[in-house]
């Protein structure tokens, strides 16, 4: 049984699929933070974690963005 490709691997050679994803609280963007492994809804002031290549888009696992990251300043 083939391994699923990885998250990184899917969101680089396949942006759309970025696009489909959707905050689940709000059902606005998110914005890929490769570096810390997160998806960012900037509206809800959420960070979702990527654990073992999966978005985990659970609210209550999510991490709330302080001021400095939501401005871009992190």
């Amino acid at each position: 049984m083939a391994c699923a490709p990885s998250t990184y691997r899917i969101l680089v050679n396949e942006p759309e699929l970025l696009e489909i994803l959707v905050c689940p609280v709000c059902k606005g963007p998110l914005e890929w933070k490769k570096s810390a492994h997160e998806l960012v809804c900037k509206a809800c002031r959420l960070a979702y974690p990527i654990r073992d290549d999966i978005p985990v888009m659970l609210p209550e696992e999510a991490r709330a963005l302080n001021a400095d990251e939501i401005h871009g300043k992190a």
